[in-house]
């Protein structure tokens, strides 16, 4: 079974540094048994975060955005208002790392696929990419850790968010596309919330379904 928790939506953001410790007290929890794969969903007050990757040249120079360096893998993104973040707290063998994030880039592309987006893969980058003019635009970021064989972090997957805070930074590291949200895409406001527990649903078919 694969629990979920929602902590809060607006106006009821959640300071990143609270939805780590939270990360943090459900991992300890899982790995010892005392509860199930948990699915943290939730909205965060604005932040950059900088996965161990990150160069100086792609973090933000300047503005109000606190930056916070975390122990994920992957570039610097941006978490706020109108983006949708997941943390799958959930049992992956290292081995198995890559096909969990191939399997949560599925799950999300199903999930978009609802709105008439058609959201696609791209071979060397992770997330979740919509075509547009000629070139690829991301829609959902994906960044994760595994400790005691036990994922954090996850995915942020980006609903009527604004999108200009993306321009202060390199978005992961990547300098040849851009980003872009479901609201901009379809012309609709859907907020975090609207699609939440559609979100939830995709996740536990996607992680809960049984090999044949």
């Amino acid at each position: 079974m694969i629990e979920t928790v929602e902590p809060g939506y607006s106006p009821d953001l959640v300071e990143y540094r609270t939805g780590w410790e939270l990360q943090q007290r459900i991992h300890d929890e899982v790995v010892s048994g005392a509860r199930p794969e948990t699915l943290i969903l939730l909205e965060h007050a604005s932040v950059f975060t900088a996965g161990s990757r990150t160069a100086q040249h792609e973090r933000p120079h300047g503005g109000d955005i606190p930056v916070i360096d975390v122990n994920r893998g992957g570039k610097i993104t941006w978490h706020g208002p109108g983006q949708l973040v997941g943390y799958p707290i959930v049992r992956v063998s290292r081995d198995d790392v890559v096909a969990y994030v191939r399997r949560l880039e599925r799950m999300l592309i199903d999930l978009v696929a609802a709105y008439g987006i058609e959201g696609a893969q791209i071979d060397g980058r992770s997330g979740v990419w919509v075509a547009r003019d000629g070139g690829w635009n991301k829609i959902a970021a994906i960044g994760v850790r595994v400790e005691r064989s036990v994922a954090m972090h996850g995915f942020a997957l980006n609903c009527n968010n604004a999108l200009d805070p993306y321009g202060a930074i390199v978005p992961c590291g990547i300098s040849d596309a851009g980003v872009t949200s479901i609201a901009h895409e379809t012309g609709r406001d859907v907020a975090p919330r609207d699609i939440a527990a559609d979100a939830a649903r995709a996740f536990a078919r996607a992680f809960e379904e049984v090999p044949a």
